[in-house]
């Protein structure tokens, strides 16, 4: 920013309010962040009534206004990791935004009938979109790099061959996958363990584009909620989808999978998970990125399984889906300008707040990303993660 910007905003701070802007100084400076600084993580207000906004409605208000252009920062990555890592977003707890959360508390916005928004709203923008973003497998959940990967796609392969190493696929196995997504997972197994595989997800996208990706493989894609499935499969697995079920239904996603899984199976959940249960969906990701989304925590999980499953494994390798979401950063930034002119300048910044703002979540540690592999009756032995 300009002196003669820096000047002009200074001037409408003290003609606003400074209560606001004093307040919101003194606690960005709790997380070394300064407002109008210097340094690359340093929060640059561009209009005098961010603070205000902010107070009123939160991470809402954050997020609309970097929208509309009334803040900046040139690493918001780590603009985030910094001010979660402080535990900012527990000093502001605006009124505004009480029934937002008596709705995630009381209701349940993850009916059956509900359930197809987030596919409407997030998944089906454009394949073509996600096909520049994520790797040449499209999987959009996070990689595994700590095996040595030095590109998205290794590190999504990596992940993929993991989780069939954890689930023991044999060839000639029938695999479940709830929230199939394009079908990375399903395909990358018959291909390289032999399986047959049926998919379900809630979008029309991803179903139509993954059945042409997977044409020719024993590979079945159904429009349907994971609520309906009820028949058999040696192993089930779950990656990214647990995070649209909501805790009103926690228990029911378990015995769903329960009731298709064989008595010997095993069932392998991949989530991404919160460290505290008294928290509520974020409502600026809520409103404009996954609706009626919400993270478990690792009791919720368990209380949903128990007496149903055994849980054998728990992996957490979160810190993965920072580098992750940065691979997908640059990859929408260099494929934006085949986009600008259809999606516009407000999307971008809606995007790019978004895989910056988790980037920066995940490396703060303020949220996870779990892998859980559940047997129903314990695997005789013990089992012993490949």
């Amino acid at each position: 920013m300009a002196t003669t910007d820096l000047e002009a905003a200074q001037s409408a701070r003290e003609a606003t309010g400074s209560g606001a802007w004093r307040f919101i100084s003194q606690l960005l400076a709790r997380a070394d962040v300064i407002v109008n600084g210097p340094r690359p993580w340093d929060m640059a207000i561009h209009d005098p009534h961010v603070p205000e906004r902010v107070l009123a409605l939160g991470n809402l208000g954050l997020g609309e206004a970097y929208m509309d252009e009334q803040w900046d920062c040139e690493q918001l990555d780590e603009f985030f990791s910094h001010v979660l890592r402080a535990h900012l977003d527990d000093q502001i707890d605006p009124a505004r935004l009480v029934f937002h959360s008596l709705k995630a508390r009381l209701m349940n916005r993850q009916t059956a009938r509900r359930a197809w928004k987030v596919g409407q709203q997030h998944y089906d923008i454009g394949n073509a979109f996600y096909e520049a973003m994520l790797d040449k497998r499209m999987t959009y959940t996070c990689g595994y790099w700590a095996g040595g990967a030095k590109t998205l796609d290794e590190a999504q392969e990596a992940k993929l061959d993991m989780i069939c190493r954890k689930l023991g696929l044999k060839p000639g196995m029938r695999l479940l996958d709830i929230g199939c997504g394009w079908g990375s997972l399903m395909k990358f197994a018959a291909e390289h363990y032999g399986v047959s595989c049926v998919g379900v997800t809630i979008s029309k996208e991803q179903a139509a584009l993954g059945a042409a990706r997977c044409e020719g493989l024993p590979v079945e894609f159904r429009l349907q909620d994971y609520r309906l499935l009820d028949e058999k499969f040696d192993r089930v697995a779950s990656v990214g989808m647990f995070e649209h079920v909501g805790p009103k239904n926690y228990r029911t996603y378990m015995e769903v999978a329960h009731r298709c899984l064989d008595d010997e199976g095993l069932f392998l959940l991949h989530t991404i998970g919160k460290n505290r249960r008294d928290t509520t969906p974020d409502p600026w990701v809520d409103k404009y990125i996954f609706p009626n989304g919400e993270l478990p925590t690792i009791g919720q999980v368990a209380d949903a399984s128990g007496g149903l499953f055994v849980t054998e494994d728990l992996h957490n390798f979160g810190a993965d889906y920072d580098r992750t979401l940065m691979a997908w950063h640059a990859n929408f930034e260099a494929a934006w300008p085949r986009f600008e002119a259809e999606m516009g300048r407000r999307f971008y910044r809606m995007w790019r707040y978004y895989l910056l703002s988790c980037a920066g979540a995940f490396r703060a540690r303020d949220i996870q990303l779990w892998q859980f592999v559940l047997s129903k009756n314990g695997v005789p032995g013990g089992y012993r993660r490949p």
